[in-house]
C-alpha cells in the first residue's frame, strides 16, 4: 500500500487510494520489491507502508500517516521522508545495514506533465557493491561487486569496482571451496552473487558473510548460460572476447555484467575486464590477512597498527587504493617483481625527484572514480572540473623523470598525457561550475556564442533592447523609447503627437494622457526570448554538457590508463620512501627454494615501539636439511613476533618491495598459510580446539613445497599428552618432502618437541633467549640454536597481574609437579591411547549398544555397570 500526492503543489494534497499516482507508486515497488524505495515527491524522497516502518527504525526517521481519519490504525499506510538534497547520507546507512535502495525520480518537469501525472522511473538501484558516490566510498579501498560460478570442481571469479571501471576475471580450474574463499578474501568485495552449485549454500553463503562483512546472495538465473551470454554482447568491447572464453569465466562475468544492468537500469560504460590465473599470484587466505594483519590490525580493527599502515605513504587515493591491492595479492612471477624492485630502487636513488614527484601527485585527484562517475552519468560539472585538474596534475609528471631508467617507470612516463581532454575540458568547463546540472552556469564565458547571448538576455538584456532601440530610432526617424512594465512587459513609447507617424507594423498596446505605447514582432520576440532565457540557457548548457561527457566517456580507456600510471608512480614512490625512512634493502628473488633473511625486522613492531630498539634476527629455509624450525620460548618473549615477521618480509618481497633486514634472499612462495591464536565458534557449535585442528587440516591439504606455514602453538586446546602427539604429527608431516615438505615456522611450549630436532629429518629447533635476574624476567628477544628451558609461565602470570596469593600458590603446584615422578609415556612409538578395542571392548560396546538408558531403575544401572566391570576385567 501506498500514498500519493497531488503533483501542482509538489507532494502536500493526499490523493485517493486508488489514484493514478498510487498505481504508479504500486507499479514501481513491484518491479523493485526486495528494495527500499525512495519515491521522489518535490524535494523529498518518501517511502511507504512497510518501506517507511524499516526506514523508520533503521534510520531515526519520525513515523507518520495522513489518514488519522481512518478509524482502524492496521488500514492507516504509515509514510517517512528525508530531503533528497542530503538523501546520500540516508542511503549509506541502509546499504552499510546491507538493504538495497531504488532510486526512483521525477523525470519530468511537473509543470510540463500530461494529464497531471508526473512521469517517474527507477533510475538505479544502490546495493553494496554498486556504490558509485564517494561520500559512500571509502576512498582507500576498491568498491569490489564480485559473482562466483562453481561447478564440477572448477570455478571463476569476476569482479569490477564500477566506481572506477576496473574489473578482473580470475581462473580457478582446481577449486576447493577453500580456494575460492581464499581468492575472494583477496578481492575484498563489498557484495557477492552466487551461481552453480554453490547458488544454495547457505553454509557456504554464511562463511562469506562472515569472512568477508560483504553482502552475498544467490543469484542463479544471471549465471544461466543464456543469460550471461546475452549480457556480455551487449557489453561492446568485452563481447569480442566472449567466443574464446571459458564456460565457467563466461557465466561468472555474463553474471556480473547482467547484475550492473538489473541494478545501473541503463547501458554500461566502458568496464574494463582483466583476465588473470589464480596462479598469477601468491594464495592469501581469510586466516593470514587477518594473522598477519596486512590491512587492518586484529586490535583496533583500524588501519593503524597493520602492514599497510606501516609502508603507505601514498599521497592519491588511487596509489591508496592500489597498494591495498598489491599487498593482498602479491606476484609470484620473478620477473614481475624484478620489475617493481628495480622501479622502487631508482626512486630510492632520487631524493629530489622522488620530492619532486609526490609534491605533484598530491595535486592529482581521484582520476578514476571522477572518471567512472562520468561514464556511469552521476558526474556533475564540478566532476568534470576536477577530472580536468588532476589531468594537468599528472601531465607535469612527465617533465619530472622524462628519461627513466627501470622498466616500470619508463613504461608509466610513456602514458598518453591526454592534450585533447584537457584541453576541451579547459576550454568549455567553466571555472566555478554550480553543484547541479539544471541551473546554469556550467559552460566557460566563449565556449557557445548561443549561451553568451542568452545569458546577456538573462542579466538585464539591456543590450539587446537598448539596441533594438537605436535601429527603430534610426529607421522611423522619431524620438521614441523602449521601456517594460509587469502589466505589459515590452513596449515602444513615443509622444501621443507623433503616434500617427509610426510604421505599419507598430502595433497599438496602450494609450496614455500624453503618450502611446506600441509593440513590434522583433520586440515580442525579443520579450519572449528575455522571459524565457533563463530555461533556455539551463537547457543549452545541460545538452552541451552531456556532448562534453560523452567525448569524456569515449577517452576513458585512455584515462583509466592514465590514472592506473600515476598510481603506480604513487605506489612506487611510496615504498621507496618508506624504504629510506627506515632503513629497508632490496631483496633477492630465487627459484631454488632458499628463504635466507638476516637482521629482518617488523616492519609494524617496529614503528610502533619507537622509543625502544627492536632486536633484529636471522631466519634460515631451505626446505630440505632446514624444512621445518621449532621455536620455543617463554611467553612474550617474541616468537609470535618473529614468525610473522618473517612472514611479512617473504610477502613484501613478492609485492615488489624493499624488506626490513639487513639483506634478504627470497625463494618464490606461492602460498602463505598462518594458524596464529586462539577461537572458538559457538554458533558453528566448534570448541576452540576443534577450530584449531579444522583450521590445521586445510592448511595440510592445500600447502605445497613451495609454502609458507607459520603454525603458532598447534595442540594447546586439549590434554597435554593429546597435544604433544598432534604437534608432533603435524610437525613431521610438514617437514617430510616426501608428504609435503613446506617451509614450516613452528611455535610451542611443549618442550617434549625439541627432540624431534635429532630424530625428524629437516627439523630444526631454536629457542627466544631471556634471563633471569633476581625476581624479574628479561626477555632478549634474540633467537638463538637449541631448545629453551623455561617457559616463565608463572613470571609472565605476574606482569598481568595476577594476585601475590596466585602467584604464590602456582609456584607451590608447579614445585610440587616437578618433584613428582613423570607419567610414563612417549612422543613416538609405545601404546596407543586406550580405547575400547579388543573383544572386551567389543563385549562392553555391544551390551552398552543394546541398553535403553531412559528406562533403567537405579539398582539395574548399578547392576549393569558391576557386569560390565567384571567383562572389561577378563573376568
Amino acid at each position: 500500500m501506498c500514498y500519493t500526492f497531488n503533483k501542482n503543489d509538489g507532494g502536500d494534497k493526499i490523493m485517493p487510494a486508488n489514484s493514478p499516482m498510487m498505481r504508479q507508486y504500486n507499479k514501481m515497488k513491484a518491479e523493485n520489491g526486495d528494495a527500499l524505495l525512495f519515491f521522489r515527491l518535490g524535494d523529498f524522497y518518501e517511502m511507504f507502508g512497510d518501506d517507511a516502518v524499516t526506514a523508520s527504525r533503521e534510520l531515526d526517521l519520525t513515523l507518520t500517516t495522513r489518514d488519522r481519519a481512518e478509524e482502524d490504525p492496521d488500514n492507516r499506510v504509515m509514510m517517512c521522508g528525508v530531503p533528497y538534497h542530503s538523501s546520500e547520507a540516508y542511503i549509506a546507512r541502509l546499504v552499510a545495514k546491507g538493504y538495497r535502495v531504488a532510486i526512483c525520480e521525477q523525470l519530468e518537469d511537473p509543470k510540463d506533465s500530461k494529464g497531471g501525472l508526473v512521469d517517474r522511473g527507477v533510475i538505479r538501484v544502490v546495493t553494496p557493491g554498486t556504490v558509485t558516490e564517494s561520500s559512500m566510498l571509502d576512498e582507500g579501498r576498491a568498491n569490489n561487486l564480485a559473482a562466483v560460478f562453481f561447478q564440477n570442481g572448477s570455478a571463476a571469479i569476476a569482479y569490477a569496482d564500477i566506481s572506477t571501471g576496473q574489473a578482473g576475471v580470475i581462473a580457478l580450474d582446481e577449486a576447493p571451496y577453500a580456494r575460492v574463499k581464499s581468492e575472494l578474501a583477496a578481492v575484498a568485495p563489498r557484495e557477492v552473487l552466487l551461481g552453480g552449485s554453490i547458488a544454495d549454500d547457505e553454509p557456504f553463503a554464511a562463511a562469506l558473510r562472515d569472512s568477508l562483512s560483504a553482502a552475498v546472495e544467490s543469484r542463479s538465473e544471471l549465471f544461466r548460460d543464456d543469460a550471461a551470454g546475452a549480457a556480455i554482447l551487449r557489453h561492446g568491447e568485452f563481447a569480442e572476447e566472449a567466443h574464446r572464453l571459458a564456460p565457467n569465466v563466461r557465466r561468472a562475468a555474463g553474471a556480473l555484467l547482467g547484475f550492473l544492468e538489473e541494478t545501473q537500469k541503463a547501458a554500461l560504460g566502458k568496464i574494463s575486464f582483466g583476465f588473470s590465473s589464480a596462479s598469477e599470484f601468491m594464495q592469501l587466505g581469510a586466516s593470514a590477512i587477518a594473522g598477519l594483519e596486512l590491512v587492518q590490525s586484529n586490535a583496533g580493527g583500524d588501519k593503524k597498527g597493520s602492514l599497510l599502515w606501516a609502508i603507505d605513504r601514498t599521497v592519491t587515493a588511487m596509489g591508496r587504493r592500489l597498494l591495498r591491492s598489491q599487498l593482498l595479492r602479491p606476484l609470484q612471477s620473478p620477473a614481475r617483481i624484478i620489475r617493481r624492485l628495480a622501479a622502487v630502487e631508482e626512486l630510492t636513488q632520487e631524493a629530489v625527484a622522488r620530492a619532486e614527484l609526490r609534491r605533484i601527485l598530491r595535486s592529482v585527484g581521484d582520476t578514476e572514480r571522477l572518471c567512472g562517475k562520468i561514464v556511469f552519468g552521476t558526474a556533475n560539472a564540478r566532476d568534470v572540473l576536477a577530472l580536468g585538474l588532476s589531468l594537468d596534475a599528472a601531465a607535469e609528471l612527465r617533465e619530472v623523470f622524462a628519461n627513466p631508467k627501470s622498466a616500470e617507470l619508463a613504461e608509466i612516463a610513456a602514458l598518453d598525457a591526454l592534450s585533447d581532454v584537457r584541453d576541451t575540458i579547459r576550454e568549455s568547463v567553466s571555472p566555478e561550475p554550480p553543484a547541479g546540472l539544471r541551473e546554469g552556469g556550467i559552460m566557460r564565458d566563449g565556449f557557445s556564442a548561443e549561451v553568451d547571448r542568452l545569458r546577456g538576455l538573462i542579466h538585464g538584456g539591456g543590450g539587446a533592447v537598448a539596441a533594438l532601440e537605436a535601429r527603430e530610432r534610426e529607421r522611423t526617424g522619431l524620438k521614441l523609447k523602449v521601456g517594460y512594465n509587469r502589466v505589459f512587459g515590452y513596449y515602444i513609447e513615443l509622444p501621443r503627437s507623433k503616434s500617427d507617424d509610426v510604421p505599419a507594423d507598430y502595433i497599438r498596446r496602450q494609450t496614455l494622457a500624453t503618450a502611446e505605447r506600441f509593440i513590434t514582432e522583433e520586440l515580442k520576440k525579443l520579450e519572449s526570448e528575455i522571459l524565457s532565457a533563463k530555461d533556455r540557457v539551463c537547457e543549452i548548457e545541460y545538452a552541451l554538457f552531456r556532448e562534453l561527457t560523452e567525448k569524456i566517456t569515449a577517452a576513458s580507456r585512455r584515462i583509466y590508463d592514465s590514472a592506473q600510471g600515476a598510481a603506480r608512480l604513487d605506489v612506487f614512490c611510496s615504498l621507496a620512501e618508506t624504504a629510506v625512512r627506515h632503513n629497508y634493502v632490496r631483496p633477492e628473488i630465487n627459484a631454488d627454494g632458499v628463504l635466507d633473511i638476516r637482521d629482518g625486522r617488523h616492519a609494524v613492531v617496529e614503528q610502533m615501539q619507537s622509543a625502544s630498539h627492536f632486536v633484529p634476527n636471522d631466519t634460515y629455509l631451505d626446505g630440505k636439511s632446514r624444512a621445518a624450525m621449532i621455536i620455543t620460548g617463554p611467553n612474550m618473549a617474541g616468537k609470535s613476533t618473529y614468525m610473522r615477521q618473517t612472514a611479512l618480509i617473504v610477502l613484501l618481497a613478492h609485492v615488489g618491495s624493499f624488506v626490513p633486514a639487513a639483506s634478504a634472499n627470497v625463494c618464490v612462495t606461492d602460498r602463505i598459510f598462518t594458524r596464529i591464536g586462539a577461537g572458538d565458534d559457538l554458533a558453528g557449535g566448534k570448541s576452540t580446539f576443534m577450530v584449531e585442528m579444522t583450521e590445521a587440516a586445510e592448511i595440510l591439504r592445500n600447502a605445497t613445497k613451495n609454502s609458507l606455514l607459520v603454525l603458532d602453538e598447534i595442540g594447546r586446546g586439549t590434554s597435554t599428552y593429546d597435544g604433544v602427539a598432534i604437534a608432533r604429527a603435524i610437525l613431521e608431516y610438514c617437514a617430510d618432502r616426501k608428504k609435503l615438505g613446506a617451509k614450516t615456522l613452528f611455535s610451542t611450549h611443549y618442550h617434549e618437541l625439541a627432540a624431534a630436532e635429532g630424530e625428524v629429518p629437516g627439523v630444526v629447533c631454536c629457542a627466544m633467549t631471556a634471563k633471569r635476574r633476581g625476581g624479574d624476567v628479561i626477555f632478549l628477544r634474540k633467537v638463538t640454536p637449541g631448545a629453551s628451558g623455561d617457559s616463565y609461565g608463572i613470571d609472565v602470570a605476574g606482569l598481568a597481574g595476577l594476585p601475590e596469593s596466585g602467584l604464590k600458590r602456582a609456584n607451590t603446584v608447579m614445585e610440587d609437579l616437578a618433584a613428582a615422578p613423570a607419567a610414563p609415556h612417549a612422543v613416538s612409538g609405545g601404546e596407543p591411547q586406550l580405547t575400547l578395542g579388543g573383544a572386551s571392548g567389543d563385549e562392553v560396546a555391544e551390551e552398552l549398544r543394546k541398553t535403553d538408558l531412559n528406562t533403567l531403575t537405579p539398582i539395574e544401572a548399578l547392576n549393569l555397570l558391576y557386569k560390565l566391570k567384571k567383562v572389561a576385567d577378563g573376568g
